[in-house]
């Protein structure tokens, strides 16, 4: 069986990926949090390039994704951050989240930043446990703050 390949994100890609952040809303207990759509994801893609990404995929079938962005840190300066990595459920378990995260730490070296930074949710004890068996350190002492401009 060959592994899935990983590659960037491609404009044929959007439809996928906007599927794949809608089954991690889903996973996360946020069904209706998904407000993006296909035109906006890919302004910011590939317009304004905000964020890049790689999908894993697997017989034309986009399995995987993962999706960042600059974050500027005062202290040191631009480093990788990670908004989402998601792989289908049926795929779990094969070393698809794996090679998606390593693709991810390759650009942030290859950039020359000091690190990549993300988010987990405190419950998701299988997310954490993949992190921290990457060599990831899941900080606790830092809180969320989030002002809606609504």
């Amino acid at each position: 069986m060959n592994a899935p390949q990983i590659e960037a994100i491609r404009p044929e890609h959007i439809k996928d990926v906007l599927q794949l952040i809608k089954e991690l809303a889903v996973y996360e207990r946020e069904p209706d949090a998904v407000v993006i759509d296909e035109q906006l994801l890919q302004d910011v893609l590939f317009n304004q390039k905000l964020a890049y990404g790689w999908v894993a995929e697997e017989k034309g079938e986009v399995i995987g994704l993962a999706i960042c962005y600059i974050r500027f840190s005062t202290w040191k300066g631009p480093c990788g951050y990670l908004e989402d990595l998601i792989v289908q459920e049926v795929h779990r378990g094969k070393g698809i989240g794996k090679r998606l995260l390593d693709q991810v730490v390759h650009h942030a070296k290859e950039q020359g930043w000091p690190s990549v930074q993300w988010q987990v949710l405190d419950w998701n004890q299988p997310a954490i446990d993949f992190y921290e068996r990457y060599g990831a350190s899941v900080e606790k002492s830092w809180w969320d703050v989030k002002l809606p401009l609504k």
